[in-house]
């Protein structure tokens, strides 16, 4: 969830301070309106660059721009003066000092994060109040269980010869530890939903989010105390109601209380643990091809993988005790090969948790698939039982679905389920998810899309680069919040006059800025995603020689290219641009020095660079002269794409080829 969606459910107390943080140097405003887009930049780094800041500044005018268009198209007069105030007032303040509203901006995300962090600690205070409670209470019982213990000779004597001594006072006794017990295990079971129902299930939930490329998920180490705490005083607690039994088995009589409330006792107090237990086995790591980090969830027929899970009770009487057994799909379309059964122990984690890893498993497959391969899911299933204290305990836990795959080329459509799936779903075993898969709206596919992009490299997708995308998915729109994306339209319907979906359009483009382009991409050079209409906008009243880097739209293997301005023999501004590179041609020689090295034909028939400044301001040299080789001499005239040749020959005008 997005850091300002997470502040707007905090309580008043803490809403009141978040208030505080906002002025006219930054309007809590401009940050409710480009939320998304100011999280996504690098605020801290451009508050110590200064050519970074003076680029991020102008793209924030740009942003404020396209929202202004919004609100113009949907005649919000009031958002359209306040913005249009904002913009004047930031222009007016910092277009000569970019690193100043840098500075602010990155000072106000981290007092939100801090704040975030405030809440969530006192959360987990209560909870651990909680526990510690518990804790406090189960001594108590301890203690006044030895005390009935210790009245208990007296009583035997008295009763069995004075037959009615003392029942009246054993009876309130009794009867106060019995309603105390009640009590006490009515607060395990609060608790106990707390830590499984929430704390747990928010942990999963995170867990599928981190899978997909979002946050990485918080380590599992404060849940595993807790809910060993909570075990351990529910054991405690079992022995003490043992205990009601042996006074029991001494003497009775009737109407006593243990009689009574006994059996529903030990029957809560066994079904509390018991539900711990089975909650407490989990996948803590999901089954990931080692080659392919970046995609787990997509395992190849034949290809080894891993995979961990762990107890998060941690009773070092367990150790070595606990065999778990792997196995895919109970209906046995797949085989798991390798060691499929090991011992959980705590000698293999760092941390001493209670958890075995699977290294070497391999899947292969058995009979064939009765859907798609790449959008049918599998369960990879972990099987183990628990003998503790006379208990009896069957634990089973479950990976989140996979796709078993038996080409690496099936990799992108595979990839693009588990997006799919993990995004609209917490539901963790839906293997006939794509029988009939619902839509996704374009805030939940955007955030996602971004992801791609921010989990790999350092930079996500800005407002207006999903904006671009959202256009070439839905056609243009006002407002794409809330527009529904049906899961044909993502990844199996051609775009509009392309012979390729959108999906492995942008998936090659994911795999040229990883393999070819990403320190350019880190460093905020690349547009990327940008329409004709905004790319002639911001180009037109640039200098010549202003060029921009944008991705190619009609390459499905991904390419990108350059835009500039020149001027014609009559003085009016013309947009150029080249034909795409792609990674056949980035193969051999890098973009920045081709981007250093392209040159075309003037007028005069001499060989000139068209390139001279990187939108906005940027000189050439000073973005791209670091990532050349020290041998590339300044000079040298590189390929273009489209003929192969040292000068450019194919130049697409005016537009987006």
């Amino acid at each position: 969830m997005a850091q300002w969606n997470q502040l707007q459910q905090l309580e008043t107390r803490y809403l009141e301070q978040l208030y505080h943080l906002y002025s006219d140097s930054f309007p809590m405003e401009l940050r409710q309106f480009l939320a998304p887009w100011i999280e996504s930049q690098d605020w801290a780094y451009a508050a110590n660059k200064e050519s970074h800041a003076t680029l991020v500044f102008h793209n924030l005018l740009g942003e404020i721009d396209q929202q202004y268009s919004r609100f113009l198209q949907e005649n919000n007069v009031l958002y359209q003066h306040n913005l249009r105030r904002i913009k004047q007032h930031l222009q007016s303040k910092y277009l000569e000092k970019p690193m100043e509203i840098a500075r602010i901006v990155a000072r106000c995300l981290w007092e939100e994060q801090r704040l975030l962090q405030t809440a969530t600690t006192a959360q987990q205070q209560i909870l651990e109040h909680n526990l510690q409670d518990i804790r406090k209470r189960v001594q108590d019982m301890e203690q006044k269980m030895k005390m009935l213990e210790n009245l208990q000779d007296d009583f035997d004597f008295n009763y069995k010869t004075l037959k009615s001594a003392g029942v009246q006072h054993r009876f309130s006794v009794l009867q106060q530890i019995v309603t105390e017990m009640a009590g006490l295990l009515s607060a395990m079971d609060f608790v106990q939903k707390n830590l499984t129902d929430e704390e747990l299930a928010d942990w999963k939930r995170r867990q599928q989010i981190a899978c997909i490329g979002g946050p990485p998920n918080i380590c599992l180490d404060r849940l595993e105390t807790w809910i060993t705490s909570l075990a351990e005083s529910q054991l405690q607690i079992r022995q003490q109601i043992k205990k009601l039994e042996e006074l029991q088995q001494k003497v009775s009589y009737k109407g006593d209380p243990i009689i009574q409330h006994r059996p529903a006792l030990e029957e809560k107090i066994v079904d509390l643990f018991r539900n711990l237990m089975k909650s407490a086995f989990v996948a803590e790591r999901q089954p990931c091809m080692p080659m392919h980090p970046d995609r787990p969830l997509v395992i190849k027929t034949g290809v080894q993988f891993t995979t961990k899970v762990r107890l998060l009770v941690k009773f070092p009487e367990l150790n070595y005790q606990l065999k778990i057994k792997v196995c895919i799909d109970n209906s046995r379309k797949f085989n798991i090969l390798g060691t499929n059964t090991k011992v959980m122990n705590m000698e293999e984690s760092n941390n001493g948790s209670l958890s075995a890893e699977f290294k070497h498993l391999v899947s292969s497959a058995v009979t064939p698939a009765s859907l798609i391969v790449t959008e049918e899911l599998h369960l990879i299933t972990f099987e183990t039982e628990v003998y503790h204290q006379g208990l009896k305990i069957d634990l089973e836990t479950h990976s989140l679905p996979v796709v078993v795959i038996s080409n690496i080329c099936q990799m992108p459509n595979a990839w693009a389920s588990i997006l799919w799936y993990n995004m609209l779903t917490n539901h963790p075993k839906n293997v006939n998810f794509f029988t009939k898969p619902p839509v996704g709206t374009w805030d939940q596919v955007a955030e996602v899309l971004s992801w791609q992009f921010s989990s790999t490299t350092k930079r996500g997708l800005t407002i207006e680069q999903l904006t671009t995308l959202a256009e070439k998915l839905l056609g243009p729109c006002v407002n794409y919040s809330g527009c529904q994306i049906t899961w044909a339209k993502f990844c199996k319907e051609n775009m509009a006059g392309k012979g390729f979906s959108f999906w492995v359009w942008l998936d090659n483009i994911i795999d040229l800025v990883k393999k070819y382009i990403l320190a350019l991409w880190n460093e905020g050079y690349i547009m990327g995603f940008i329409s004709k209409e905004r790319e002639r906008a911001i180009l037109s009243p640039k200098p010549p020689g202003t060029f921009l880097l944008r991705f190619s739209e009609s390459s499905k293997e991904g390419g990108i290219t350059f835009t500039w301005v020149e001027k014609d023999i009559n003085g009016k501004t013309q947009i150029q641009s080249v034909e795409p590179y792609t990674k056949q041609q980035l193969n051999s020689m890098s973009f920045a020095e081709i981007i250093m090295g392209y040159k075309i034909m003037d007028a005069t028939n001499i060989l000139v660079s068209p390139l001279v400044y990187l939108y906005p301001d940027i000189p050439k040299e000073e973005a791209f002269g670091k990532y050349c080789r020290p041998e590339a001499q300044p000079d040298t005239e590189f390929p273009d794409p489209g003929c192969g040749e040292c000068v450019s020959g194919n130049i697409v005008h005016s537009g987006l080829e």
